[in-house]
Formats: structure tokens, sequence, C-alpha cells
């Protein structure tokens, strides 16, 4: 993890650096999904969560849910969600371009004053290639994408999951350790300053020296 591969992470296509971590705990909720896939979902939220040492609740005081992720079957069907507009205020200009890139995710990112993560919406088709991986790989991949405002770029040629031997899903180590590093509360919850990374890079090789 050196400090240009993390500036690489959280320097967007037209080359501005934003970082950005949650601020408050995280309440979840899943809808579109049977009772044995939400409690994947749960699960994975659960784990990944714990790399920031972020902890769980039913209600956020400010927003009621703070992490809504929707599994549906085609793009179209998100204009019927009631409310959802209030959510992610470009929703009917987003839902044809999502259609027209074939696209089968979509997460939109909210800020308190203070730049930390607010809000996360996080938006799934289930197309063949989502069907093609178990839920807990699509889960565990979401919320390693969720814990931070990544590049929009950052997992365009290697995602942040690694498959076990025997089939479960897991954050890669690499990102793992960023994640608990960019959650050091001694950095800040929000940063535009490419140096930055140079913290991150710093602690996030420690971490992973620990693990060798």
């Amino acid at each position: 993890m050196t400090p240009e591969k993390v500036a690489a992470l959280f320097t967007r296509s037209d080359g501005s650096f934003q970082f950005a971590r949650w601020g408050r705990p995280l309440a979840p909720v899943v809808f579109g999904t049977d009772d044995a896939t939400l409690d994947i979902f749960k699960d994975a939220i659960r784990a990944v969560a714990g790399l920031g040492d972020l902890s769980l609740t039913d209600t956020d005081p400010e927003l009621g849910v703070n992490l809504p992720v929707f599994v549906v079957p085609d793009w179209a069907e998100l204009a019927e969600v009631p409310h959802l507009g209030e959510l992610i205020p470009d929703l009917g200009a987003l839902l044809p371009r999502l259609q027209a890139a074939d696209a089968n995710q979509y997460r939109s990112f909210r800020f308190d004053e203070a730049g930390a993560i607010r809000l996360c919406v996080i938006l799934l088709r289930n197309d063949a290639n989502l069907q093609a991986a178990s839920a807990q790989t699509v889960a565990t991949a979401q919320m390693a994408q969720s814990m931070l405002l990544w590049s929009d770029t950052a997992f365009s040629d290697e995602s942040p999951v690694a498959l076990l031997p025997e089939g479960a899903a897991i954050v890669r180590p690499q990102i793992a350790a960023l994640i608990r590093a960019a959650y050091d509360p001694v950095l800040p919850a929000a940063s535009q300053e490419p140096a930055l990374a140079h913290r991150l890079a710093a602690r996030a090789g420690l971490l992973l020296g620990g693990l060798e």
C-alpha cells in the first residue's frame, strides 16, 4: 500500500482527491430480498463495519435509515419506490443512464457539515452477473465500497473482495487494512488533500505488517 496506490483509490476521474468516512453509526435496511438473503446481507454489513469499529443501530436520529439497500430486477422499478427521489434527487435522470450503461450497481452518498458520510444509498439490479456471485460476496463487496468515499474508478480493475478456498468472501487484506487505517480517530473524517494518502498508507502498512 504505497502512498501512490492509496492516492489512486481516492482520486476521481476528474483528477480531484476526495476522502470521506462515516461519522455516525450505521442504520441499514435491505429491500427486495428473501429472509435468507437478508440475514446474509446483515451479517456482511456487520462484519465489514467492524473494520472501522462502526456500530450498527436500528434508527439514525436524523434520517431514520442511513444505509438503505434496494435490490430490483430492473432499474425502472425504482421509479415507483416511495420517497426514493428525496434520497437521490436526480433519480429521474439517473435511472435511464443506469439502464443505458447496463449497470448492475450504484451508490449515492450524502455528507454532513463536516464532510463525513451521513447517508449511502445502494442500488442493485439483480442481473446475471450478480446472480452468478453468492449473496455473501455481493453484500461484502457492496459494504466494502460503502465504508469510504472511494474514487469512481477505484475498483474498476480489481474487486475489493477475495474468496477463501471454501468459497467465503472477505475484504481483501490490503483494502481491509486501509479501511481500518481510515477510521483512525486522529485522521480527519473528510479531506481533499492528497497528502492524506501518505498517512493512510503508513497506517495501513503497519496493520498489514502485523498480519505477516
